[in-house]
Order: structure tokens, then C-alpha cells, then sequence
């Protein structure tokens, strides 16, 4: 990659597109067009003091590029509906199947490098396991239409004969860090936890609807978003073997261990409290997830990742504490 590329960036406006903007930015590269929805106002401080060539709405994207022929040498493709909330598949298979559909065709045709994001929602509740193994894909079984959109799409592009000059799917594990205030329900667990310690010294947790996990004891892969846009640079830039690759840390730690962190940063007693699972995700709730990271590790990915108390004492102490946005 040269600094004077242009380099797409869908979803731009969200958590990680915004953080890899600013990433982007801090290396040098400011020939960048930010494709999103940028009606939300609650994002639009996430691209405050960005430098970027063009902001363009993403259901002009496609005409925009036709109409500007060889100009786009990278696309980061993160843009996608990640409300695992919304149960109506129709909104997700527009967004995160069908343009995820045109933006791999653009890229196919004008011989584009691809990054794009999948997720490890597509795991389910990890019954086959976290390999980011090819061979598993059509064999998984998630337990949302969010997850269901983002493992179709992963289905169709392995079945694909034609394909970018380099592509990768990253299966996004727990990611938290900067710019998630618009995110509200969906926002990290760290996000809401701090918030709740701020107004009232506890931080309530769900309560373990599974006999084989204890309250506060749910696992899962937390990953600092600085860690994710350091594989999405990595892989843009060194284009290793084509394919799924697994984004989280490989090492899963339990929600008491992320809400411990923060009251260490906060030099605050532990205050846990424990509220039953609301009932709209509670047979959707995954109980352990943990990347398999040695398809990555393999390729030649050799940076250490973030630990959850770096991470959170970062995120807490730069950013939510004096609610700076990266």
C-alpha cells in the first residue's frame, strides 16, 4: 500500500470503520473514501478531524465508482447491519449479503484487494468449535439472522470461481475500544459496564442460564479494536494465503475478569450484581467463545495481541474516562 492509494472504507461512520479511518490517517493515508448512512448524528463525531477525500452515501457507492474508473486500489469492506437484535433477515441479507455481494464483484472485476469483515457470530453456540477451517462453513449453525447473513455470505464467496487478487474474511470475535457511544444496546460489555459503575458503583452482569457455567463465569474472546485494524492493515499490506481468517485473541476470559479490570482501573471495590438474561436473546446467548488463531499465526501474523486488562485500562482510562473518541 502507498500513502498516495485510495482506499474505500465501508461503514466508515461505525465503531471499527471510524477507528480504522483514524488508523489509516495516523499512518499517512488520507486518499480515503468513507462509504456508510451518515444520517445517524449520534456517529458523526466518529469522523470528526478526519482527513478523507470523499464521504459517500452507501447506496450511491456502486455509481460513484463507475463513474470514477481505476481510481479505488483497496477496499476495507466493514460496513454491515450488526444489530443481532433485529430479527427480520430481510434487513440483514440486504445489507450484509447482497451489497457485501456487489462489493466483491467490484472488486473482482477492477482486480481490487478485499478485506472484509464476517463474524464469529457464524459459530453459533460453538458446537463445531472456532476453527476458522473452510471445511466447517456450511456446517454452521448461528443462532441469529445477523450471524446466518454474515455465514451465507462467507458460503457464497467460497463458492465463487473468480474472486479478487487477494481477499480475507475476518471473523470479528468480541471487539470493544473508541467509538462505540452511538452503539447503545449493542455497544461492548466494558462500555456499558463503566457507564453503570459511573452512575452507580455497580455493574449488573447476566445471570448463567446454563448449569455449566456459573454466574459471571460466560467466556468469551475480548479484543481490543486496536489489535483488529493492526490484522486488517497486516493483511492488506502482505496479502498472505486468500481466505477465512479468525480475528480475536485466542485466549477467552470471563465477564467477572472484564468487570474486575475496570474497577482496577478505576481504583474501585469489586460491585457485581446479577439480572436474568432478557428473553428476546436468552436461547441465542453464546455461554464460550475462543478463537482459533493458528491459521493466522501461520501466515506469518506474529504481532502480540492486546490483554484484556491493557485493553481495558486503555479504552477506560484515554477514552472513556475523559470521552475522547480515537
Amino acid at each position: 500500500m502507498l500513502q498516495n492509494d485510495v482506499i474505500v472504507v465501508t461503514g466508515a461512520a461505525g465503531f471499527i470503520g471510524s477507528y480504522l479511518t483514524g488508523y489509516l490517517n495516523q499512518l499517512g493515508f488520507n486518499q480515503l473514501i468513507l462509504v456508510d448512512d451518515f444520517s445517524d448524528e449520534k456517529k458523526s463525531a466518529n469522523l470528526a478531524n478526519k482527513k478523507y477525500l470523499h464521504k459517500i452515501h452507501r447506496e450511491q457507492f456502486f455509481d460513484w465508482v463507475k463513474a470514477h474508473p481505476g481510481i479505488v486500489k483497496h477496499v476495507f469492506h466493514l460496513g454491515a447491519r450488526t444489530d443481532t437484535t433485529e430479527m427480520d433477515y430481510a434487513v440483514h441479507k440486504k445489507w450484509n449479503l447482497d451489497y457485501s455481494k456487489l462489493v466483491w464483484e467490484f472488486c473482482t472485476v477492477n482486480k481490487i484487494p478485499l478485506v472484509y469483515a464476517s463474524s464469529a457470530a457464524t459459530y453459533g453456540n460453538g458446537e463445531k468449535g472456532y476453527s476458522d477451517s473452510h471445511e466447517i462453513v456450511a456446517r454452521l449453525s448461528p443462532l441469529n439472522p445477523y450471524g446466518f447473513s454474515k455465514n451465507e455470505f462467507d458460503l457464497w464467496v467460497l463458492s465463487q470461481n473468480s474472486a479478487p487478487p487477494f481477499w480475507a474474511g475476518l471473523k470479528f470475535f468480541n471487539v470493544f475500544g473508541p467509538n462505540e457511544y452511538h452503539k447503545g444496546r449493542m455497544a461492548s460489555v466494558i462500555f456499558h459496564a463503566y457507564n453503570q459503575i459511573k452512575e452507580k458503583g455497580v455493574v449488573k452482569l447476566f445471570r448463567s442460564h446454563n448449569p455449566d457455567y456459573k454466574d459471571g463465569e460466560q467466556i468469551r474472546d475480548f479484543i481490543y479494536v486496536k489489535d483488529i485494524v493492526h490484522i486488517c492493515m497486516w493483511l492488506m499490506q502482505n496479502y498472505p494465503v486468500n481466505g477465512l481468517y479468525n480475528a480475536g485473541t485466542g485466549k477467552a476470559r470471563t465477564f467477572k475478569d472484564l468487570v474486575k479490570a475496570i474497577f482496577n482501573t478505576l481504583h474501585l471495590p469489586e460491585n457485581i450484581e446479577y439480572i436474568d438474561t432478557p428473553v428476546d436473546i436468552r436461547d441465542k446467548y453464546q455461554y464460550f467463545t475462543e478463537a482459533d488463531m493458528s491459521k493466522l499465526r501461520a501466515v506469518g501474523y506474529d504481532r502480540p495481541f492486546y490483554s484484556l486488562e491493557d485493553g481495558v485500562n486503555e479504552y477506560v482510562s484515554e477514552y472513556l474516562a475523559t470521552g475522547k473518541y480515537y
